[in-house]
């Protein structure tokens, strides 16, 4: 059996005009942003399975987004749980100046809490957001309607 391999994942930065300037850069694909932590365990339970949903549908133009709520000394733990699950880079971490205005941002109807995934279509128009751990049924329908 081949040893496991880990990705090295380098986390970079993003405050509210990264994030919006991330979701701009993908116009023309689907686009669905994952906000997690390792300290969410229900983030760390869905993040597999939206690595496979991405892989799975990749070439009919879906794109995820990830970006790591951890906390900066917290950094090193995001860095290997991201190479861990697979997670396609590049990778981002939440370095805002006000967390709440980011939050904001991203969705006034989101109160910050994890796991937090937001679905843009083609155009870079936010369509759904999906707050607490997602049912992947209703996600990946979402996906598909889009596609």
């Amino acid at each position: 059996m081949l040893p496991l391999l880990l990705l090295a994942v380098t986390l970079i930065p993003l405050d509210e005009a990264g994030y919006q300037k991330v979701v701009a850069a993908q116009k023309g694909k689907v686009v669905l942003v994952n906000f997690w932590a390792t300290y969410c365990v229900p983030c760390r339970k869905e993040m597999p399975a939206l690595v496979a949903l991405e892989a799975k549908l990749k070439a009919k133009g879906l794109h995820l987004v990830t970006i790591s709520a951890d906390e900066p000394e917290q950094e090193a733990q995001a860095k290997t749980f991201a190479g861990q699950a697979g997670i396609a880079p590049p990778t981002y971490i939440r370095r805002a100046k006000d967390d709440d205005k980011f939050v904001q941002s991203v969705d006034p109807k989101w109160n910050g809490a994890l796991p937090a995934s937001f679905l843009y279509d083609r155009q870079g128009k936010k369509v759904k957001s999906f707050f607490g751990e997602v049912n992947l049924k209703e996600l990946e329908a979402a996906v598909r309607a889009l596609l």
